[in-house]
């Protein structure tokens, strides 16, 4: 069981009517945006307790540590609120790729010229 999140945290997040905020985890050397998940207040609890990413997996009804079977872990260096408190930014040292698809990050797919394209 995680430990609890410091009260003032708590209160400044706005979690949804699932209990879930958006995480986007960001390389925190390059700025690079890696990867979109969902975190519970365990998750971030279990984050902050741990210094390495854990979100909350949507499909399995769980808490899901990043790399808790690749190897590909991502680091805390800094976690981060936006202004609304609806948002929550992780900024990580990345162990290998973000993406399960083995690309360095999720969004490896951009719009050019009109048509879907990979980019990296």
């Amino acid at each position: 069981m995680p430990a609890e999140l410091p009260p003032d945290l708590a209160a400044a997040i706005r979690f949804d009517a699932a209990g879930l905020v958006p995480a986007i985890a960001q390389d925190s050397e390059s700025g690079e945006v890696l990867m979109l998940a969902w975190m519970s207040a365990d998750s971030i609890a279990a984050t902050l307790a741990s210094g390495f990413a854990t979100y909350w997996s949507r499909s399995r009804q769980k808490l899901w540590k990043k790399g808790e079977t690749s190897g590909h872990v991502q680091r805390l260096v800094e976690l981060r609120l936006d202004c609304d408190g609806d948002a929550i930014l992780l900024r990580v040292a990345q162990t290998g790729p973000a993406c399960h698809t083995g690309h360095r990050a999720c969004f490896f797919r951009a719009v050019r010229d009109g048509a879907l394209a990979e980019i990296d």
